[in-house]
């Protein structure tokens, strides 16, 4: 049942009993596969029931539901979009309790959708797909599953995510470190970190967010910092009982709320577009780290030498005043080597922990990400192989050569502005227009022209140009080389005009071998 935004059960075993027997599940042979449990596979699950469509399959490595929002349970996990804009349209939360919810609400919405619309039926659970190759003559895809099971599809949609594999730098000496080492996105809530001194690595947007949650419970805290990120004031006023009363009376009210966060988000576009705009909003956010920091000489170090946007830009209103705690120390000296119970610098310093916390994010190249994961398409064409010079898609939707295999949330297609969950609704809307194309077509596969999916990629770099992701920085929506494969680079609403109707024109449809 839900009260107040979170989830709970009578008997805490009985939906990870249920979502073990989803587990025992044996399907051999069905018409569409969804690889991920996350919110882009239960929006494209939820779409495929309201059209009429139930012959799929939902395939998901872990035990439970929730994608990012399982994984990252630390102190302090919260979104950085706002409650109402990040969340489905079609299944709208009424009772969201601040303007950007925390990790444990946001994950016990996911799971209230999962209950709503019976995703369980559909899903195999702790179910990793191994290896994915197209059979040309049928016109369907031949997932093998862990345990070696084989699963037909005519269709496969990719809805992992770029943001699942964690990212652990090799520290020469972590084997003889004897503390307690974790990442973020791995928090072992059973450790106590009062009275302990930890080291933490990293400061994106994971550790800014748990690092004023822990500072207090430590008894020293060293902040390993080797880029300085650019930190935003944070909205974290909660909603009130009429708010909530009004949201949930009056549809038009929560869509107008909905309507005015969208197009707020959207007005940042222009200084990321037009890097001498961005600026003057850095002058402001340098001012801010000076106010929040009463160091003078640790607020230098905190300021970034790019320009604001180069990376993703953070926000939290918690993280700066957490240095100035006695107990907490900004170290931007390289680190060296580990012992046994200390972390040393370049510098030579040797400071004594008891446990060693990565908060260095995900593993975003996609050749990386998906090396455990063979997908072959046409002719033997292997996709690790076809990116590795830069993932490319069409829309971040169609790849060439490989017919009816789709993605969510694909290369150029994330956001540094807006909410993710708009382009996942754009992207599932695209991809059901495309399966009706071939079945009103009685083919059997389609694919994107080969010449319209490179004219795409060359219009999406050209549009990268001159922003401020490409202004100099290092960053993870860069692939090795510098080649932006992440972003959108221009306005959502542009991307919902080009997604709004698929044109038959820039496809190819197959037919089975006779």
């Amino acid at each position: 049942m839900v009260d107040g935004g979170t989830l709970s059960y009578s008997n805490p075993h009985e939906w990870q009993g249920l979502h073990q027997m989803k587990t025992k599940q044996k399907n051999h042979s069905t018409k569409i596969a969804i690889i991920g449990a996350g919110f882009g596979g239960i929006a494209m699950a939820i779409r495929l029931q309201q059209q009429g469509i139930t012959d799929f399959i939902l395939l998901e490595k872990a035990s439970d539901f929730g994608g990012t929002w399982r994984e990252n349970q630390y102190p302090g996990a919260a979104c950085d979009v706002q409650s109402h804009l990040y969340s489905l349209s079609y299944a709208p939360k009424t009772d969201w309790s601040q303007r950007y919810a925390g990790a444990v609400e946001i994950f016990a919405y996911i799971q209230q959708l999962v209950k709503d619309f019976n995703i369980a039926a559909f899903t195999q659970l702790n179910t990793e797909v191994k290896a994915a190759q197209y059979d040309e003559a049928a016109c369907h895809w031949k997932l093998r599953l862990n345990e070696d099971e084989v699963l037909e599809a005519q269709y496969v949609i990719f809805a992992s995510g770029p943001l699942h594999v964690p990212q652990t730098p090799h520290i020469p000496g972590i084997e003889q470190f004897k503390g307690k080492v974790f990442h973020s996105s791995q928090w072992d809530h059973s450790y106590d970190l009062h009275g302990k001194n930890v080291a933490s690595i990293g400061t994106g947007g994971s550790a800014i967010q748990y690092i004023p949650e822990i500072a207090p419970q430590c008894k020293q805290l060293y902040v390993m910092q080797r880029t300085a990120a650019w930190v935003i004031p944070r909205d974290e006023r909660h909603y009130h009982s009429l708010d909530k009363q009004l949201f949930a009376k009056f549809d038009w009210f929560r869509k107008l709320h909905r309507i005015r966060l969208y197009w707020s988000n959207e007005s940042r576009v222009v200084p990321i577009v037009k890097p001498t705009v961005m600026k003057y909003t850095q002058k402001l956010a340098e001012a801010y780290i000076r106010y929040q920091v009463n160091n003078k000489e640790i607020a230098r170090k905190l300021i970034p030498d790019y320009i604001m946007g180069c990376k993703r830009i953070l926000v939290s209103n918690k993280y700066f005043p957490t240095f100035n705690r006695p107990n907490v120390e900004l170290v931007t000296e390289q680190i060296q080597t580990l012992t046994e119970d200390s972390i040393i610098t370049a510098d030579g310093k040797q400071r004594p922990i008891d446990c060693l916390i990565y908060g260095t994010g995900f593993i975003t190249d996609p050749r990386i990400y998906l090396k455990n994961f063979e997908c072959t398409g046409l002719n033997g064409i292997k996709l690790n192989e076809v990116w590795k010079d830069g993932a490319e898609s069409y829309y971040g939707i169609c790849i060439k050569n490989f017919p009816n295999l789709f993605q969510l949330l694909g290369p150029n297609t994330v956001l540094a502005h807006n909410s993710v969950l708009f382009m996942i609704e754009s992207q599932v809307e695209y991809i059901l227009q495309l399966i009706q194309m071939v079945e009103q077509s009685h083919t059997a596969a389609i694919m994107v022209k080969e010449q319209v999916h490179d004219q795409f990629n060359v219009y999406v770099q050209h549009m990268l140009d001159h922003t401020v992701w490409q202004s100099g920085c290092i960053s993870w929506y860069q692939q090795q080389g510098g080649k932006n494969f992440a972003l959108w680079p221009t306005y959502t609403w542009k991307y919902w005009l080009k997604t709004r109707w698929a044109n038959s024109a820039d496809y190819h449809l197959l037919s089975k071998a006779r």
